[in-house]
């Protein structure tokens, strides 16, 4: 598979650069002997990064990633040449069947956020919306020329990815606390409506889940050397006396490429975090799962990382095998003891719930009286209606009073519906 993966979501311009790496292959295999297939140009697996322009990305970098010239440009450029655009240019070198895909991708792109703004617009009242001012939000590709997939499009795409997936680590952080709080909120505005006695049962509950989920077994170090060797263990089915750092690391970079990448690494915390979630007890929460899946990540990275590409090599790691904290690290913090958020974030938390739900009635307050108003105006005009279609059918009964018949000098009036004069030898106006 391809080196972009999950790590893809988290990595800045290094690792934006290995996913046009060739495919890996497994360690055990002499790769003098293996055959690279001919590749041809098919849709790309899906592979979520998290950002809202994912498909057209992994789309544009799958299909350059088959250009040869381009894949050898990309194994000699460094990365501050890739990030001042040096590697773009490139792309009038690539050859017309790719560029002619990108170009397509490029219209396709354009003509889903065209598609997104129009229902805004339509969302919004169908008010009048510049487009081209609207698009230049999307700073990811240039909108002067939605046609073409130009040097400045992959420019920018680079750009944009590197600087949106630098900050994705951040947003989820906040996504959780933010997750967390909403959890504690709902838990005591449920409370607000129970009677003493239910409250006191609830509470009860609540507390016997929580000590439910806090014994479990000792969770090991993240990275430490206790928590390999259970991995190497568990996982790898080796004697841990036998535990070698350089053997270890071989067998879990996963794709051979010699880095262990962010998704390599968080599976190797899948065994700790069992100890701590299951999805079918109630009193384990699987998004916090993810969230102490995400710290233990950013532990680790922080600690071996020591170049700070957001991978690490296989001299990071046994460098990090000798150290102190490798073969003694401290207890490891779980959520449970490293709460999300601060007894003051929780009340500037519940103020703005407050003031969001006061602005939500006000404006329930005055749909209620545009509602009122409009029917009140809907009553006047249904009160005209009926003005008017009686003034009508009186008028039209004074003129139908007007049809004579003339018979032995006998006038007789025709009322409004009512059927010929049987007897009237001949009809006439009476002007």
């Amino acid at each position: 598979q391809m080196l972009w993966s999950k790590a893809f979501c988290r990595c800045p311009v290094l690792v934006l650069s290995l996913w046009f790496c060739v495919e890996a292959v497994p360690i055990a295999v002499d790769k003098t002997k293996v055959e690279t297939p001919e590749q041809k140009l098919e849709a790309p697996q899906s592979v979520d990064t998290g950002l809202h322009y994912d498909r057209y990305l992994r789309e544009v970098i799958d299909f350059l990633e088959k250009d040869q010239h381009f894949r050898e440009k990309l194994h000699n450029t460094d990365m501050e040449d890739i990030k001042q655009g040096k590697l773009a240019k490139e792309l009038d070198f690539v050859g017309h069947h790719v560029r002619t895909k990108l170009d397509e991708l490029k219209r396709q792109e354009v003509n889903r956020l065209r598609t997104l703004i129009k229902a805004k617009q339509d969302v919004e009242g169908g008010h009048e919306m510049n487009h081209k001012a609207l698009l230049m939000q999307f700073e990811y590709m240039n909108h002067m020329n939605p046609h073409t997939f130009e040097v400045e499009d992959l420019d920018k795409l680079i750009k944009s990815a590197t600087s949106d997936l630098e900050n994705y680590d951040k947003d989820r952080h906040e996504e959780f606390k933010r997750y967390e709080m909403m959890k504690e909120h709902k838990r005591k505005e449920h409370l607000k409506n129970l009677d003493e006695e239910q409250r006191k049962d609830e509470e009860q509950h609540y507390e016997e889940l929580r000590k439910k989920h806090a014994n479990h077994p000792k969770i090991n170090h993240p990275g430490g050397q206790d928590q390999l060797k259970e991995v190497w263990k568990e996982s790898d089915g080796l004697d841990p006396n036998d535990f070698d750092p350089k053997t270890f690391f071989k067998l879990h970079d996963n794709n051979g490429d010699g880095y262990i990448d962010q998704q390599e690494l968080e599976a190797l915390f899948t065994k700790e975090l069992e100890k701590m979630y299951s999805p079918n007890l109630e009193e384990d929460d699987m998004t916090e799962m993810e969230e102490e899946r995400l710290r233990m990540r950013e532990h680790v990275m922080n600690e071996v990382d020591t170049n700070k590409d957001r991978l690490v090599s296989l001299d990071e790691f046994l460098i990090s095998t000798n150290k102190k904290e490798f073969q003694e690290p401290d207890s490891w913090e779980t959520l449970e003891q490293a709460p999300a958020y601060t007894d003051e974030e929780m009340q500037l938390f519940e103020e703005q719930l407050a003031q969001e739900e006061s602005n939500l009635k006000q404006k329930n307050v005055e749909l209620q009286k545009q509602k009122e108003e409009l029917e009140r105006q809907q009553e006047q005009l249904d009160a005209q209606k009926a003005e008017l279609q009686q003034e009508v059918r009186g008028k039209s009964y004074l003129f139908q009073t007007r049809l004579c018949a003339l018979d032995g000098g006998a006038t007789v009036a025709v009322p409004p519906g009512g059927q010929s004069l049987p007897r009237a030898r001949q009809l006439f106006l009476c002007v």
